[in-house]
């Protein structure tokens, strides 16, 4: 299954560019997760305030959903970035 997170950044956030050795830091972890295979993080290349800012795709078992919502890595990116997104988006498919 893939676990897509599709994030815009408040206008006041940092440039995304600066954020993103922390969110590949934190991303990293998610590794040690059983049932993870990979991550990704796509950046948008289409700067325009209607666009959303990066997209961040898990590669898991459909059963390791649930390990990830509770892994670390999971809880540091919601403790150090909720307060910088505008929105985001869930989606899951095969």
């Amino acid at each position: 299954m893939k676990h897509h997170i599709i994030v815009k950044f408040k206008k006041e956030a940092p440039e995304l560019s600066q954020m993103l050795p922390r969110i590949q830091q934190i991303f990293s972890g998610v590794l040690k997760v059983s049932g993870v295979s990979s991550y990704e993080l796509i950046p948008n290349c289409i700067d325009r305030s209607n666009r959303y800012n990066l997209m961040i795709v898990i590669t898991m078992d459909k059963n390791a959903l649930e390990s990830y919502d509770a892994c670390d890595a999971h809880h540091q990116w919601k403790d150090e970035f909720t307060a910088l997104i505008e929105s985001k988006a869930i989606f899951d498919c095969e």
